[in-house]
């Protein structure tokens, strides 16, 4: 294997900004420490936590690079101690804390699962995210299982696709909103089951007929906000309900009588300050539950657009549009 460059092309802005902030500029490659592995990137997820945290909203944590980003794939090209040399050259994919908009980027080996033959290095850099976030808060938060009805907000989004897509193969039954007729439609073609347009029918009433009254086992939300009451009425009896982001704002006013009523249970979860040997052991559960699956192509993430590293600005601008329709990547040329 050829020597590894001393300097790499990634988007690193100074501060804050519109999405013109992020122009490629060179940054040293990082070196692994012990327990990580060193990655020569393909692709690059790109993610809403990385539009915050462009806009001064959302800071990496402790120890994470400046460099957004939080999903790659790509091939190991360095090890750090304690890690095996039988990964050199090996595909993989991996959720990190920062560090994915560049060419090199480090990643703990917990946190990295291989590439299956079925997948692209795009589409592989389009799943951890989005997989770690939906395992985690509808299978172990909201405790879903086999003949649920779930409630997801953002059907057409990144963790909406991944949701509709990773619940129909663990036999729920998938309701998503949208804020069109043509998402609607892009809903259905991937996989719900039932899909309201939230700016033309009220979500509230859609659900009650679709349960026929009985209400969802649980909601998945990223709204937040005057979201939250709502979705409590569409819950039901013994019902969960997860918050994962707050596009909608951070407070609500609640009815405390029905959450006692209906024996609800109201939880939430982030995943990019969560440690290391928390994101392995979701791996390994991944790895076990979900890579089957995977491996057989059965499960693979809808692809939005893709644009090269150099135009993350473009990226960034499509996903503050809304118009996506899956997972947004930057790709690199490796």
């Amino acid at each position: 294997m050829s020597a590894l460059p001393e300097i790499m092309t990634a988007i690193d802005p100074e501060g804050p900004g519109g999405p013109e902030v992020l122009q490629p500029v060179q940054r040293p490659v990082p070196k692994p420490a012990a327990g990580e592995v060193l990655i020569r990137v393909a692709a690059a997820g790109v993610n809403r936590p990385d539009v915050l945290q462009r806009k001064g909203m959302y800071p990496p944590p402790a120890g994470a690079p400046s460099i957004p980003g939080l999903e790659i794939a790509g091939r190991v090209v360095g090890l750090g101690e304690g890690v095996s040399a039988d990964l050199l050259n090996q595909p993989m994919f991996a959720l990190v804390a920062g560090g994915g908009y560049a060419e090199y980027a480090v990643a703990p080996l917990g946190q990295c699962l291989p590439v299956p033959r079925a997948l692209t290095m795009i589409e592989a850099a389009a799943l951890p995210e989005t997989l770690f976030t939906v395992w985690t808060n509808l299978f172990e938060r909201a405790y879903a299982v086999e003949g649920d009805t779930v409630l997801v907000h953002g059907g057409t989004s990144g963790i909406g696709t991944t949701a509709i897509l990773l619940g129909k193969l663990f036999g729920l039954t998938m309701i998503v909103t949208c804020g069109s007729d043509e998402k609607v439609a892009r809903a259905l073609e991937i996989g719900a089951d039932h899909a309201i347009n939230y700016k033309t029918t009220d979500f509230v009433e859609a659900v009650r007929a679709i349960t026929g009254g009985a209400g969802c086992q649980a909601v998945l939300d990223m709204v937040g906000g005057a979201y939250l009451p709502r979705n409590l009425q569409c819950l039901a009896e013994e019902g969960r309900h997860v918050s994962i982001a707050v596009q909608g704002g951070v407070t609500a006013e609640i009815n405390i009588g029905l959450i006692m009523g209906k024996r609800l249970v109201l939880t939430g979860s982030t995943l990019r300050a969560r440690s290391i040997e928390f994101k392995s052991l979701v791996a390994d559960e991944l790895h076990r539950s979900v890579w089957p699956l995977v491996a057989e192509g059965r499960l693979k993430p809808m692809i939005d657009m893709t644009f090269p590293l150099a135009e993350a600005a473009a990226a960034h601008a499509r996903m503050e549009a809304g118009d996506h329709v899956g997972k947004i990547v930057l790709t690199t040329g490796n």
